[in-house]
């Protein structure tokens, strides 16, 4: 499949839902519904089925998550060293710049353009995706506030917990088990992964509705972070690492995705929250036309 005829559907559903929530043609209810079975359940037995049949071998590589998280954690300080000189305080722009939507832009991407069976070089990534930068950015608020707050445990570990981690490690342990399910369970499992790839993408449509674009020096500037800068210096690393190139592709293509929604969570005020948010706006927007040099780059 070409690069074009990979992202022109993906695109073409988020363009689709975020239509969707913009006139308002769906319910409130249905939205929250259509999003809570896809997370619980669509995506989640999509990663299962990925890596019960993957090759494990090459996705447990912890040259995977150096080649990944290192560039990861580089921009997360950069980046907040710089914000936080300018505003005297603690943001989340380096986490902004740093994590990426790999569940809803990336899973959808590498499924399509280069088959479900390279979601295992994701399977060391999505497991720490969450827990590593989310608790360096509560520890970063937990130490600078200057409010007194504490680092949670119970919320940073919460993240392993998701039913996203859940498939994955459903997968893998079946995978490592050796065990046969039936065929009537595979058709099972493989016609609710189908329906995992245009929901995500809607989902995501629909919620990119409800943000509104405000253009600042630091909002143009993280974006070029997130898309620019961090996938670089992915690339750049998985070159000088033991890898193969589809290992490599996978990891500059998830490091290339818009930044992800769940970093809202952790905005710090009503400035930060407009910053964020416009930046996920902008990301996904201009994802559509970063992707493709990506992956020009990488053939």
């Amino acid at each position: 499949m070409s690069v074009v005829d990979a992202l022109i559907p993906i695109f073409a559903l988020i363009a689709i839902g975020y239509l969707l929530g913009w006139r308002r043609w769906l319910p409130t209810e249905a939205g929250t519904a259509l999003a809570a079975i896809t997370f619980k359940l669509f995506m989640p037995v999509l990663l299962f089925a990925g890596l019960a049949r993957a090759d494990l071998s090459e996705g447990l590589s912890p040259m995977l998550l150096v080649a990944y998280f290192v560039p990861a954690l580089l921009v997360f300080i950069l980046i907040n060293v710089v914000a936080h000189r300018s505003q005297g305080r603690p943001t989340s722009m380096g986490l902004a710049a740093s994590y990426s939507n790999n569940v809803l832009v990336g899973i959808p991407l590498v499924s399509l353009l280069l088959g479900t069976d390279k979601l295992v070089y994701l399977f060391a990534v999505l497991v720490f995706h969450s827990l590593i930068l989310f608790t360096l950015q509560s520890l970063y608020i937990a130490l600078f506030s200057g409010q007194g707050e504490r680092l949670s445990w119970r919320q940073t570990l919460s993240s392993l917990t998701n039913p996203i981690i859940v498939g994955l490690l459903l997968g893998a342990t079946l995978n490592l088990s050796g065990l046969a399910l039936p065929a009537a369970v595979w058709r099972t499992v493989d016609w609710l992964a189908a329906a995992s790839l245009p929901c995500a993408l809607l989902v995501l449509g629909m919620s990119l509705a409800h943000y509104r674009l405000y253009l600042s020096r630091a909002m143009l500037s993280l974006t070029l972070a997130k898309l620019l800068a961090f996938p670089l210096l992915v690339m750049g690393f998985t070159s000088l690492l033991p890898l193969n190139p589809e290992a490599r592709t996978v990891l500059v293509l998830m490091a290339a995705c818009p930044t992800g929604v769940n970093v809202l969570a952790y905005a710090m005020g009503q400035e930060d929250n407009r910053i964020i948010s416009s930046v996920i706006f902008l990301s996904t927007l201009l994802a559509a036309f970063s992707m493709p040099l990506w992956l020009l780059l990488l053939s």
